[in-house]
């Protein structure tokens, strides 16, 4: 394995130890099976005691530094989805022939792409909100098993964010479910405050209404568990705490009697349980699996054990029902009839003629 040395210095030198650099990274993560923002790897080294946490700052700047060189790829680590283009469009080079072919081919199977009311018969609806894009990568593919959205609020959530996720909670509850909004952020002052505000930000766009008619959310029996992160599991997994409370606007950290909002109760009641340090949520990637059990355990606390059970018998019934409709109206054979008779005059790979439309 590459040794992982943090570059200084400048010029040819330096440039060789951002190399290297990028080599040892790339190393190791062929060995963590996911994507982490450039803060997660600063806990990521630091877990492997190759850095200490006075280095986290560096590491993040070396990363991007990194990327921008060309040393590591652009995408190697998670962004927000805030930050990307929306818009794209891929031209298909396939022919005409083929691209029916595939669409036929697709009705064979249709139920993949189906989509059934997982929530009819239970008796909760779950959203989830997290503060880090590493948060959301590593409790994505739990939230999948139970067919729960999630996403990063960046701080206190955008007004538009905030509204589309009221919209599901008041369509659900329309339908007699009991809403219910999972959090997990930082452990700090302002971490902690915004879990404690999100009710009062959606109560801001209870009088809101969309272009369609449709009013805002009233979340007065909304359910809003923070469910991390709380100081016993960073205790108990031996996060990395931080030593101080620097913010990322403002002169002076929170626990400087010269921040403006030093001393308000928030802060002077964090300072009193907790010191003057904070756990970035970026520190999870550490431990993933605990982390994957952090988020079950949140989920099953509403939904119970049998739910993933339940939602992929939700699925196996639609397949069932597709397979039966197909069979009753004749399209299995029909299509099996077309297919190979199409296959003996397209090629898959032939492109559309341009010049000859024109």
């Amino acid at each position: 394995m590459t040794e992982l040395i943090l570059p200084t210095g400048r010029g040819s030198a330096r440039e060789e130890a951002l190399s290297n650099f990028a080599d040892a990274i790339s190393e190791i993560n062929t060995t963590i099976g996911f994507r982490v923002s450039a803060r997660g790897w600063g806990y990521l080294l630091e877990g492997f005691r190759l850095i200490d946490k006075s280095e986290f700052d560096t590491v993040e700047s070396l990363v991007n530094e990194c990327r921008k060189k060309g040393l590591l790829p652009v995408d190697f680590t998670a962004d927000e989805e805030g930050r990307k283009f929306s818009g794209i469009e891929t031209p298909d080079f396939d022919s005409t022939e083929y691209f029916i072919s595939r669409y036929l081919n697709a009705v064979l199977d249709c139920e993949r792409y189906y989509t059934p009311d997982w929530w009819k018969g239970e008796d909760y609806y779950i959203q989830m909100l997290v503060e880090k894009i590493d948060l959301k990568t590593l409790f994505e593919p739990v939230c999948q098993k139970f067919h729960i959205p999630v996403a990063t609020t960046k701080g206190w959530g955008s007004i538009l964010q905030r509204a589309e996720y009221g919209q599901r909670f008041k369509d659900a509850e329309e339908k007699g479910l009991q809403c219910v909004l999972l959090y997990c952020g930082d452990h700090d002052p302002d971490g902690l405050r915004i879990s404690d505000g999100i009710r009062k930000n959606l109560e801001e766009l209870s009088d809101i209404w969309w272009r369609d008619g449709k009013r805002g959310y009233d979340p007065e029996n909304l359910i809003i568990d923070r469910f991390g992160l709380n100081y016993q599991f960073i205790i108990e997994n031996n996060l990395t705490w931080i030593d101080n409370l620097q913010t990322s606007s403002g002169k002076y950290p929170l626990d400087d009697p010269r921040h403006k909002n030093h001393k308000y109760p928030y802060v002077q009641d964090y300072l009193k349980k907790y010191g003057s340090q904070k756990c970035e949520a970026n520190a999870l990637v550490t431990r993933p699996e605990q982390a994957a059990a952090l988020c079950r355990d949140a989920i099953e606390k509403y939904l119970d054990t049998g739910a993933e059970r339940r939602f992929v018998k939700y699925h196996e019934t639609a397949d069932d029902s597709f397979h039966t409709a197909r069979e009753v109206i004749g399209i299995n054979s029909a299509i099996q009839n077309i297919l190979p008779d199409m296959e003996c005059w397209y090629h898959p790979w032939r492109s559309y003629d341009w010049e000859m439309v024109a």
